[in-house]
């Protein structure tokens, strides 16, 4: 045999290096591996399973053949996630059902000085193909998988290690199927076949074993393992395997023939051509626009037939017709008597919100809560349409006073079409209450991961599904790793505080924080200075998301910028940790009401000078003093998201009308005054469409008529626009 020839291999995921000679390292009696693409590029890929063959690795491009997942990652959540994204049914390790084996790679030599020494990869005995998973991995509570610390000193000292990898050094046959993949050979011990796993290992494991020459403990790289559910695990019928359909027979090296031939390129090769074809075409101009819809339709793609998407609605709401065509009369006779005795407002088919009140609790709010899993869902998915008749749903059963009886309730109800009805028949005869598109929702995992992002503070659904489907990011470990420097400056706060801000904030910690700062307007001003605290506070929640404040002063000159000198007021005092978001919109333009048409970037319902930043209380036991190890105790108390707004006090009403009532209630707001006044109804205030005319709701032009407090400029908003004023805590539709 000729000198082996060695020669140096560039990647940026193995590393630039003096590779050994072939014949040094043998990757041939491994089982079948697969590369996870996620987070590599495509050159990169194909300069990894090109060392892969070259080293005899049995390569496939299925991950249902694989029992080996090469990847760039390092967390086991994101390893079952990959797993499950492609369709492969697993299960977490239970250690305590496993025979004993070892991961480990490097053989120990024999002591019996009489033998010739081994080889530098020994042949499998029979006696060594007991196959376990490491005593290291441990399975908690939640099914994850967690490492040992204490792994070394739990090891067997009489065992001997295997050479190699002894989780796959037999072939296993199928009744069924005559070329399965390698699968996990049986116990000596027991005789019985071992579960079948598959392994998630770092990419490093390849390099290092490239650098030193030989394969690597693969336990030092093993970031996932679980047991395979079935062996056609792509296959929707297929059935668990069972022991007597399982010959297992013990071979001194894997057959790799179900996979690529150790050498064989053609794969690769064919790859590459198809990729530098399409480098070499011109490249299309890659707007924004584009990749907004490239994301939307991978969304949809992924999102098909999904019983909480409106692709299947036809079908959901096909199941029960003849429910829904029940007469008033017929269901008096043959259910439960009369239907209770309707508002005027379902009466009257008062559409919008703002004319009707919604209290902050409804006798249907169990009903309601599945809803919104749903509304919640078309959000992240892209849904428009659905998301506002959701929400126009919930918002009119919210309001209606009575504990929901019948679906010819629910079609009485304006907003409230048969898909509604349907959706509750299903949640009223269901034996836990649930509907299936929310069980649905809760275990699917893309719409987990979308969730999450969406969680995130400053990541709204659109940026939610740009990171999932655009950036491949699968967890918050994947933006910190590879995408920090991209994320702006509130995403990352978000993301560095995402616990804190999730716990809600008690109604008197909001009133704390409410009192510091209108005591630091009044340091910057005087004594006439307001704080309104608005949002769900005022709205009657006993627990808040957030702090939404609203700064007011009877000198229109006051308002110029007061919020700026107000949060570096409560900076100096360590209140504001960051400030994120700091807008002078509104001073910029001389504190006037937005115009009808304006070329504003970003122009929406708020217009209004604002500051959003992240506030920490500074009362903490033991502040200043130290610890044992000569460090300062550190502030316990979690951050907090607080919004401070500055409203001109001409139209102080608009701004707290707006920012006080819910979601719903504020949209509606809107399009009453536009559909049914011809206005533009803006936070900053009302203007005529036609003419572009201030409209002054407030009485503000003629200094005797003008309010002589917040509470009577918002009543004077609902009476103006010919509205009948709601209290906050019965403008509570979601």
């Amino acid at each position: 045999m000729g000198d082996s020839i060695a020669y140096t291999f560039s990647n940026p995921a193995i590393g630039t290096h003096k590779s050994p000679a072939v014949s040094e390292l043998d990757l041939s009696t491994f089982p079948a591996i697969y590369v996870l693409p996620a987070h590599v590029a495509v050159a990169e890929l194909h300069d990894i399973e090109h060392q892969l063959t070259k080293y005899g690795a049995p390569l496939t491009y299925d991950i249902h053949e694989a029992r080996l997942v090469l990847g760039k990652l390092s967390k086991p959540r994101r390893a079952k996630f990959e797993l499950q994204v492609r369709k492969i049914r697993f299960k977490d390790v239970d250690p305590a059902n496993l025979p004993k084996a070892s991961l480990k790679t490097n053989p120990v030599p024999q002591e019996d000085n009489n033998e010739p020494p081994p080889t530098k990869r020994r042949k499998l005995e029979v006696a060594d193909t007991q196959s376990t998973t490491d005593d290291s991995l441990t399975t908690d509570h939640q099914g994850a998988s967690t490492v040992d610390s204490e792994t070394e000193a739990e090891e067997d000292d009489g065992a001997e290690p295997l050479s190699q990898l002894s989780i796959s050094q037999a072939t296993t046959s199928r009744t069924l199927d005559s070329s399965p993949p390698p699968a996990i050979p049986s116990s000596p011990e027991t005789g019985e076949a071992s579960v079948d796993l598959i392994r998630v290992i770092k990419l490093e494991w390849l390099k290092d074993s490239m650098r030193l020459g030989k394969t690597q403990d693969l336990r030092n790289y093993l970031v996932y393992e679980a047991e395979l559910l079935r062996f056609i695990a792509d296959s929707p019928t297929a059935e668990p395997l069972k022991k007597a359909e399982i010959q297992t027979t013990v071979s001194p090296k894997v057959d790799v023939t179900p996979y690529m031939q150790a050498g064989d390129l053609k794969g690769i090769l064919e790859r590459a051509k198809a990729e530098a074809e399409r480098k070499a075409q011109p490249k299309a101009s890659y707007t924004r626009a584009v990749k907004r819809d490239r994301i939307s339709d991978a969304a949809k793609r992924d999102f098909a037939n999904r019983s909480f998407t409106s692709s299947t609605s036809h079908n959901v709401l096909s199941q029960r017709p003849h429910l829904l065509h029940q007469t008033t009369s017929e269901y008096e006779e043959g259910v439960s008597g009369s239907l209770p005795p309707m508002p005027d407002w379902v009466l009257q088919n008062k559409v919008y919100s703002c004319e009707r009140a919604t209290p902050l609790n409804s006798p249907n709010d169990a009903f309601i809560a599945q809803l919104k899993e749903i509304k919640v869902a078309r959000l992240l998915t892209n849904d428009e349409i659905g998301v506002r008749a959701y929400s126009t749903s919930i918002a009119s059963l919210a309001a209606y006073p009575y504990a929901i009886q019948s679906t010819g309730e629910i079609l009485a109800l304006p907003g409230c079409d048969q898909k509604i009805a349907h959706l509750f028949y299903e949640w009223q005869t269901s034996s836990d209450h649930r509907i299936q598109a929310v069980k649905d929702i809760g275990s699917d995992p893309a719409l987990k991961v979308l969730r999450l992002f969406y969680e995130i503070w400053g990541v709204g659904a659109t940026t939610a599904r740009e990171f999932y489907y655009d950036r491949k990011w699968r967890d918050l470990d994947d933006i910190v790793e590879f995408g920090w420097n991209s994320l702006s400056r509130v995403q990352q706060i978000g993301a560095k505080y995402y616990e804190e801000f999730l716990m809600k904030i008690p109604r008197a910690e909001v009133e704390a924080i409410a009192g510091l700062v209108e005591r630091h307007a009044r340091k910057v001003t005087d004594e006439r200075v307001v704080c309104v605290i608005v949002g769900g506070h005022r709205r009657g929640k006993q627990e808040s998301g957030d702090v939404d404040l609203i700064l007011s002063h009877p000198e229109q000159s006051a308002t110029a910028g007061l919020v700026d000198t107000v949060v570096k007021s409560l900076e100096k005092e360590g209140w504001i940790t960051h400030t994120l978001i700091l807008n002078l919109t509104n001073t910029k333009r001389g504190q006037e009401t937005l115009p009808y048409i304006t070329n504003t970037k970003g122009a929406g319902f708020d217009t209004l000078d604002k500051a959003l930043v992240v506030w920490q209380d500074q009362a903490y036991p033991g502040k200043g003093s130290v610890e044992a190890d000569g460090k300062k105790i550190k502030n316990p108390n979690p951050h907090r998201r607080v919004d401070i707004i500055i409203s001109p006090w001409r139209t102080v009403g608009c701004a707290v009308a707006g920012w006080t009532s819910g979601t719903t209630f504020q949209r509606d707001l809107r399009r009453y005054a536009k559909r049914v006044r011809g206005w533009k109804f803006d936070s900053s205030g009302v203007r005529e469409r036609g003419s572009g005319k201030w409209i002054d709701l407030e009485g503000w032009t003629d200094p005797k008529t003008r309010c002589k407090n917040w509470k009577e400029a918002e009543r004077r908003v609902f009476e103006g626009m010919g509205l009948e004023y709601r209290e906050p805590w019965d403008r509570c539709t979601g």
